[in-house]
């Protein structure tokens, strides 16, 4: 079926640009015949990416040699000319649906590769043959060569107060589990399990005395958690002693006078704890009764001698390896409860069942009322194990039949193993404190050989 011709739909007049109706196929104002008005060009919105302007329908082809691509207009953020891109080095399909052409230098698009959901994707780079590598998600500031990275994100680094910048996870203090082992004496502490830090510390040696024979040396210490920076004093304590001990020794110096001694210069180092932690309380009116404290016990084993030096309420235990003959407790608590006992006040088991039991009479500290250090020295008919500890573990194994039954029967032969089982023994009952024992086996040197 044919059809009338359409109107040219034009909106105004191309002869006097009168304004037109639809349908109009002469002008009402000058008679224009609107039929003569050559038809609309097809719809062709798309321009081609090389021609300078449209193509028109049955024209010649553009000359390549006049294809420019626009000088780009504007500057870019450094004042700089903004660049522009030549035709060909876009990618992917033009406007009309059909590929750029290829010529040398262009670059393909590569295929989408799998990502996990979520996951950033790099940017492509026109200069390589695929995207750029994704960016790190954590953390936005490179991690310093030698900074601690945090334990649960492995990204952040970890701040002078133990958290993580990335996270803010807490991390675990280096002193909350520590082990050390020197063939003939180990030594294990724990934070226990109610504890936020620990506050115990201790040192483990060997020196030689002058004939030739070895000298075992253990140093544990337990930080008075009522006074300021219990851990920097049990840290100063132990670590004092021990060095004393191993400078003393070598000289001739006889173990229990050695032991003295450096129970004194633990006190001293403790005590210069003092001025700095009194200025970091200005205002406190009882900041001279706050001073840093810890309590101190030691064991030396030379030459066929066991002595043991402490102050404050941190034990030594003797257990002979054939568990034939009795246990014993080497050291007398500093303590209330001790006090109470001795002068015929109340039982031994009334004693510790008081809420003061634990109340310590005796520390290291600038404002402890007189430095008295105990010592003592044994020489056992057997070998055994001495177990020096601070009462987070005999808390769980007081008496020393108790002690006897909590350590493995073979710690002289494994020390390090049997450390280990006794701190288990205080967690495993609740560890409500912190941990830490050293075992020293003692080994009772043959016939003739000489004494210290």
């Amino acid at each position: 079926m044919s059809k009338m011709p359409e109107s040219a739909e034009l909106p105004t007049c191309p002869g006097c640009e009168e304004p037109l109706e639809s349908g109009d196929r002469f002008c009402g104002a000058c008679g224009y015949d609107l039929s003569a008005v050559p038809p609309r060009p097809a719809d062709q919105p798309t321009l081609v990416m090389n021609a300078p302007g449209p193509v028109r329908p049955g024209g010649p082809a553009p000359d390549p040699a006049d294809m420019r691509w626009p000088a780009a207009a504007g500057r870019d953020s450094s004042a700089a000319p903004a660049p522009a891109l030549l035709p060909e080095e876009l990618p992917g399909p033009d406007s009309a649906g059909g590929r750029l052409s290829a010529r040398p230098g262009d670059f393909e698009l590569p295929a989408p590769r799998a990502t996990a959901p979520g996951a950033a994707q790099g940017p492509s780079d026109p200069r390589t043959a695929g995207p750029a590598p994704a960016a790190p998600v954590a953390p936005t500031a490179p991690v310093p060569a030698g900074a601690k990275l945090c334990v649960a994100c492995r990204a952040g680094r970890v701040d002078t107060d133990g958290y993580c910048e990335n996270c803010g996870h807490a991390q675990p203090r280096e002193r909350d589990h520590v082990e050390q082992e020197l063939g003939a004496v180990a030594a294990v502490s724990d934070r226990g399990l109610r504890h936020h830090r620990n506050e115990d510390a201790f040192a483990v040696s060997c020196a030689a005395l002058p004939d030739g024979t070895p000298a075992v040396v253990a140093v544990v210490c337990d930080g008075v958690s009522s006074a300021t920076r219990p851990d920097e004093a049990s840290a100063a304590a132990a670590s004092s002693a021990n060095e004393s001990l191993l400078e003393s020794l070598p000289r001739g110096t006889h173990p229990q006078q050695a032991m003295h001694e450096a129970i004194v210069v633990a006190a001293e180092a403790v005590n210069s704890l003092a001025p700095v932690a009194a200025g970091a309380l200005d205002g406190d009116p009882h900041r001279h009764r706050n001073a840093p404290a810890c309590t101190i016990v030691g064991a030396v084993v030379a030459s066929g001698l066991l002595v043991i030096g402490w102050i404050g309420d941190s034990r030594a235990y003797w257990v002979p390896d054939d568990r034939q003959g009795p246990p014993a407790r080497l050291t007398e608590d500093d303590s209330w409860a001790a006090q109470m006992v001795a002068a015929g006040l109340m039982s031994e088991a009334e004693a510790y069942a008081d809420e003061r039991a634990h109340a310590i009479t005796g520390w290291l500290g600038a404002d402890a009322y007189e430095l008295e250090p105990h010592t003592a020295s044994f020489k056992p008919d057997r070998p055994g194990v001495v177990v020096v500890c601070t009462d987070g573990l005999w808390n769980y194994a007081e008496g020393a039949d108790e002690m006897a039954r909590a350590l493995p029967a073979d710690a002289a032969r494994r020390p390090l193993h049997a450390a280990q089982v006794l701190v288990g023994h205080a967690l495993d009952g609740g560890g409500h404190d912190n941990v830490t024992v050293a075992v020293l086996p003692f080994a009772v040197p043959p016939q003739g050989a000489g004494s210290a």
